[in-house]
């Protein structure tokens, strides 16, 4: 799964990378300095093309429970096993985006005695997400994503059964169309998803980190040091 990421690229930079014929930071409506411990409720720039091009936004990591489910902790993964039917469908079909990232966490041990490992690749990393525009439990309207996770590969399979689903540069066109997805498009789009995530990670690699990261209400997002190794 991915409960916690680092997105330590500032706009300039985010725009560079992600966005189709570079564009201004001042044109992107909140700045964003970077982050690197990002966890559940709180905003991270997301990717999505709306018609007009490939736009950054800055959105609630987030995704409010229907009212008959149970009440607990925010859905802020989507196993890509489940996208075409049911719950995700809808946003499957037609509000997807890309999650910039860094890396992300995960976390081996007993519970308070965890160790934290960082899985990373050689640069930015494109997770692919679902997006949508809800209603907050107080009454605020606002759009929040989820990242879509797989079964894991490699490095990160030695961590967590579970890691987000990335995306390579050449596809993500093909997944931020915003024509909604029906049928065989569906079918395409899933093989498509499959196929440049288990190419990415195989390029995943992990390190053990500061044990200073594990709480997500003391840690220092500012602080750099989060994604170093340490011994």
């Amino acid at each position: 799964m991915c409960g916690r990421f680092a997105n330590d690229a500032k706009t300039d930079e985010l725009i560079q990378e992600f966005v189709a014929e570079g564009g201004k930071p001042e044109d992107w409506w909140r700045s964003w300095s970077g982050a690197y411990s990002i966890a559940p409720t709180e905003d991270a720039p997301i990717v999505r093309d709306r018609g007009e091009g490939r736009t950054l936004e800055l959105v609630r990591w987030d995704w409010q429970k229907p009212a008959n489910r149970p009440k607990g902790p925010p859905i802020i993964n989507a196993r890509m096993e489940k996208l075409a039917t049911g719950f995700w469908a809808p946003a499957f079909s037609a509000a997807r985006c890309i999650v910039p990232m860094r890396g992300y966490f995960e976390w081996t041990g007993e519970k308070g005695n965890k160790t934290p490992h960082f899985l990373h690749g050689d640069g930015m990393l494109a997770a692919a997400g679902l997006t949508w525009s809800m209603e907050l439990p107080d009454g605020e309207r606002s759009r929040c994503f989820v990242v879509i996770t797989r079964e894991a590969r490699d490095a990160s399979g030695e961590v967590h059964g579970r890691m987000p689903a990335f995306l390579m540069p050449d596809t993500w066109n093909f997944w931020l169309t915003p024509e909604k997805l029906t049928g065989t498009a569906k079918v395409e789009t899933l093989a498509m998803l499959e196929h440049t995530s288990s190419d990415v990670a195989s390029t995943i690699r992990e390190h053990i980190v500061d044990r200073k990261v594990n709480n997500s209400r003391t840690v220092d997002p500012t602080d750099p040091t989060l994604l170093q190794a340490v011994a």
